[in-house]
């Protein structure tokens, strides 16, 4: 069964690879996620705030749960194994591409332009295959219209694409006024792939001290929903290729990703509830159902649960969403 895929350019010997997590900070763990049958490594973000209390010599004090992003960055195992610093993680990023005989994704989070350009190529240099951009940023400021929140995407994919020669993906929040929109707005200044979607932190108020709290959660198959609509959306309209991210724990879940248009399929909260081990198991169960299914390559199937070539478009618009109000019958003890 053929399961190759091409992503951001690479070609794959299947679509299932680790997302960004803590992992890659340990050699021996980069190499379990090898011989487990990883399609690539993806290195998990270097923050804009890293780079900045570095140059100021703080980057030791910092506590990186502070960003709220759902990275991973805390829970396997302890969250001080896994601070690097921007020279440490350049350093990692080469010693990740020596390990293993894959292609290696970096990955940076910031928001503003001046974050980004100096170690998108340094991340390059140190032998990254591609660049993943987490475009991380919660607009908070009533003042700062929508069309201004995708703006500063556009400018930062264009500056870094024109800084770098690598592929270069956007991993965007499903948060936007309009997802399609700045998909095409991307698609159109040159991005190579998007990775939908990232989890946010969601704050909390604990009521015993009066304090905003964190908790990451590790995702669940039912996170997937959202991400399959909008790759069954986008599919066949972008020239970029497009991610999975975010609810991806089983082989259904993987196939479900391709189907709707994936042509890579991230997961972490599976390989650290399962062991790097578990790519494996997702990649045999993908192979088994398309042979039961009597497919000839999961090329076959890519897209074929899409807006574009469902048999049933109005599953994806608002037609569905009125269906499935009105089928539903309450309960009342």
């Amino acid at each position: 069964m053929d399961l190759s895929t091409t992503y951001l350019g690479l070609k794959l010997p299947h679509p299932v690879m680790p997302g960004a997590s803590p992992m890659v900070d340990h050699l021996d763990l980069v190499k379990r996620l090898e011989d487990a049958g990883a399609a690539a490594i993806t290195m998990h973000s270097l923050f804009e705030e890293q780079i900045t209390r570095e140059q100021q010599g703080m980057v030791y004090h910092m506590e990186l749960l502070d960003h709220g992003n759902a990275e991973a960055l805390s829970y396997f195992p302890q969250a001080g194994e896994f601070r690097l610093g921007p020279y440490q993680y350049l350093e990692q990023v080469r010693l990740v591409k020596q390990t293993v005989a894959l292609p290696v994704i970096g990955s940076l989070n910031g928001t503003t332009s001046e974050g980004w350009l100096e170690y998108a190529k340094l991340i390059e240099q140190a032998g990254a295959d591609a660049l993943e951009l987490n475009v991380y940023h919660v607009a908070a400021d009533p003042a700062e219209s929508g069309d201004a929140v995708e703006q500063r995407v556009i400018d930062i994919v264009r500056e870094v694409k024109s800084t770098v020669t690598v592929p270069v993906a956007v991993k965007l929040s499903p948060f936007y006024s309009s997802v399609a929109h700045l998909a095409a707005r991307l698609d159109a200044a040159g991005v190579d792939g998007l990775v939908l979607f990232n989890r946010f932190y969601q704050p909390d108020i604990d009521l015993q001290e009066l304090a905003i709290t964190s908790q990451l959660s590790l995702s669940r198959s039912q996170d997937l929903l959202l991400r399959l609509r909008w790759i069954a959306v986008l599919y066949g309209r972008l020239k970029a290729t497009m991610a999975v991210t975010g609810g991806v724990h089983t082989a259904a879940d993987a196939l479900k990703s391709v189907m709707a248009g994936a042509s890579a399929v991230q997961t972490v909260s599976s390989l650290l509830l399962n062991g790097p081990e578990h790519i494996k198991v997702i990649v045999d169960g993908m192979r088994a159902w398309l042979e039961e299914h009597e497919y000839e390559s999961l090329a076959q199937a890519r897209g074929s649960m899409s807006l574009e070539r469902s048999p049933n478009p109005a599953a994806f618009e608002r037609a569905n969403y009125m269906k499935v109000l009105a089928a539903y019958q309450m309960k009342i003890a």
